[in-house]
């Protein structure tokens, strides 16, 4: 894998990157002596050229590589173009593994997503801390919470937490606080909720969501 081509990847000589992506992109029992999580968890990406049609919006994603315990998480995620570093109109997709990263997959098709919108160049910092808490546990919420989504656009980037019940309002509200609290954000920072089924009605994934203050 030539890394100076690839935009996934940070353009930095290593000697194993191929065989840390090629044997991470599997799930699998963690090593003897690793610290195994509780998920195994699949991180994508996505870019697309300005104003450019997507019609196999799924088939367009780049499948990464998968972790299953805190060394794999690490081996992958050091050798990740920070999103500072990303194109505008990229997406960073980190999932359950078996759950596509998509409105209609089974997991997702009755839930909906949390959205926190950020200035220009809080992204690297933010980013971070929600993937440690996801991977981490941190959202205690009995397997809500599907995967979260860092989306790269031009004027903000957008980060998004997406959970099964979209019904679940007391679910809803502790996952909502508990974003609030791994990332620091004041309490009355306005946050967004639209359901899966919005999105596939109207098309979206930003516009016509829920605010709550």
């Amino acid at each position: 894998m030539d890394v100076s081509r690839n935009p996934i990847l940070a353009a930095q000589p290593t000697n194993d990157l191929n065989t840390a992506l090629t044997s991470l992109d599997r799930p699998g029992v963690p090593s003897e002596g690793q610290h195994p999580l509780r998920y195994t968890w699949v991180f994508w990406f996505m870019h697309r050229l300005p104003k450019a049609k997507i019609k196999d919006y799924e088939g367009s994603m780049k499948r990464i590589a998968s972790f299953s315990s805190i060394e794999e998480f690490w081996a992958v995620y050091s050798h990740l173009r920070r999103p500072s570093g990303l194109p505008n109109i990229s997406d960073y997709h980190l999932f359950k593994f078996g759950v596509r990263p998509v409105w209609e997959d089974e997991a997702n098709i009755n839930g909906g997503k949390w959205i926190v919108r950020l200035k220009k160049g809080l992204a690297s910092r933010y980013w971070e801390l929600l993937v440690l808490a996801i991977i981490g546990e941190q959202f205690d919420v009995q397997g809500e919470i599907c995967g979260a989504v860092l989306s790269i656009r031009n004027s903000e980037d957008i980060i998004s937490v997406w959970n099964r019940t979209a019904s679940n309002g007391k679910i809803n509200l502790r996952i909502r606080d508990t974003i609030k609290r791994v990332l620091s954000l004041p309490q009355d920072t306005i946050m967004e909720y639209k359901t899966h089924n919005d999105s596939l009605r109207d098309n979206s994934s930003f516009c016509n969501t829920d605010v709550f203050r």
